[in-house]
């Protein structure tokens, strides 16, 4: 969520700052209860079951290479 956030602070040029799990709803109303769940997640079992194999940049550098200003 940390990377996440602060590829897009750097796209919109605007800071980034931590928010305790505790503090979410608090600063992101409602979205805050998701923004709080420790999720992990992996494509492993589309991989695995569907053979499937991502081929094109992951999440992060498709962030920083988005033009956030258009």
């Amino acid at each position: 969520m940390k990377e996440i956030a602060e590829a897009i602070g750097r796209g919109l040029r605007v800071p980034v700052i931590a928010v305790r799990p505790e503090e979410a709803v608090q600063h992101f109303g409602f979205l805050g209860n998701f923004a709080a769940l420790d999720m992990p997640a992996s494509s492993a079992l589309t991989q695995e079951r569907l053979g499937w194999h991502p081929t094109r940049p992951g999440l992060i550098a498709d962030l920083e290479a988005m033009r956030f200003d258009a």
